[in-house]
């Protein structure tokens, strides 16, 4: 996987932006958190992004994956290249940490983030000719 497409990838979650943060980090955000950083320069690590806590040993145990420098204790991993791991599972890995970052945003910020304010039950129709008197 090459940068373009990991850009690809990660724009393409709702509600993802990116950052270019820290001179030359490429960070990628749900709701202002990041859930993936990259550098744009030659680095010891390709990418940087979260794991799930139950899987975070087994990852950490496999040759070109170690836990993330700055970011280990919060379950954070590093692939040390871009072919670390296939394809399909670094693809698998970005969704899953999107997803925990997302799932730990407050409700009303992982609504907006994600698609908007959900409204629940149905709105209340505003009658012609009542003033609104709440404050």
């Amino acid at each position: 996987m090459n940068i373009d497409q990991l850009r690809e990838l990660c724009l393409s979650f709702p509600g993802a932006t990116e950052q270019i943060q820290w001179g030359d980090d490429l960070l990628f955000k749900v709701g202002g958190k990041m859930f993936a950083v990259t550098p744009l320069e030659p680095a010891k690590v390709w990418i940087s992004l979260k794991a799930c806590p139950e899987n975070f040993a087994e990852l950490t145990e496999r040759p070109g994956v170690i836990p993330a420098p700055y970011l280990a204790r919060a379950k954070w991993i590093s692939l040390e290249s871009a072919d670390a791991l296939p394809d399909a599972e670094i693809a698998q890995l970005l969704r899953g940490s999107y997803e925990l970052v997302l799932a730990k945003l407050p409700r009303k910020l992982r609504e907006s983030a994600v698609k908007g304010p959900v409204l629940k039950g149905r709105a209340k129709e505003k009658r012609p000719g009542k003033p609104n008197t709440r404050k």
